[in-house]
């Protein structure tokens, strides 16, 4: 029983170090995809229906992730049960976040950007196309803009709480999803909501 309490620190320090590199890789590489734009590097790969699939990966995350909380508080279950049932939900739920990122990157990779308002997909929203969709517009930059930063800010919170469960440090895992959950679930459906408020001006 003391092994896996002594070698624990050694582990800490590699895991940690690799969660870490990822937790600055993937918001880096959202970055250069959001702001350098690298259109058509796939040839003539059709990437069109990926957002529609994001959506869906996106409520299916956020069911997922509402699940996993019930379940864990379902006094009915046994404890056994609680948290395998728990463990299910929220694996499934980064398996679906984890194949959202891969479109997400393929998408933006290949696809130009898509703007809100912008009603002639030029690729540019002029001040009538402004004017056309009011000020709904700055409730979307809102959800975007919290959606993208808060996206960046899980990553690492995420993967602590699941390298914390399973390595069986349960109090740690409990500390870190308190806030974790939360921002993970505000995540999964404000991705949806922008997509329902941006899909009219898909090309």
């Amino acid at each position: 029983m003391n092994q896996p309490t002594q070698l624990r620190p050694r582990k800490d320090g590699l895991y940690l170090i690799i969660i870490g590199v990822l937790s600055v890789a993937v918001p880096v590489l959202v970055a250069i995809l959001l702001f350098i734009p690298q259109t058509g590097k796939l040839g003539d790969l059709d990437v069109s229906f990926l957002p529609h699939l994001n959506a869906v990966l996106n409520t299916a995350t956020a069911v997922a992730l509402v699940v996993g909380w019930m379940l864990i508080r379902n006094r009915s279950l046994s404890y056994g049960q609680r948290t395998s049932y728990h463990r299910t939900a929220m694996m499934a739920a980064f398996v679906l976040s984890s194949i959202f990122l891969v479109c997400y990157v393929i998408y933006h990779f290949q696809a130009p950007p898509t703007r809100f308002g912008d009603l002639n997909h030029n690729g540019i929203v002029e001040e009538a196309e402004k004017l056309a969709v009011g000020g709904i517009r700055y409730l979307y930059l809102f959800l975007l803009l919290t959606h993208i930063v808060l996206a960046a800010v899980v990553v690492p919170f995420v993967l602590l709480a699941l390298y914390f469960a399973f390595t069986g440090q349960f109090a740690r895992h409990t500390r870190t999803t308190r806030y974790t959950f939360p921002i993970w679930l505000y995540v999964a459906v404000t991705g949806v909501v922008v997509y329902l408020m941006i899909s009219p001006y898909y090309a």
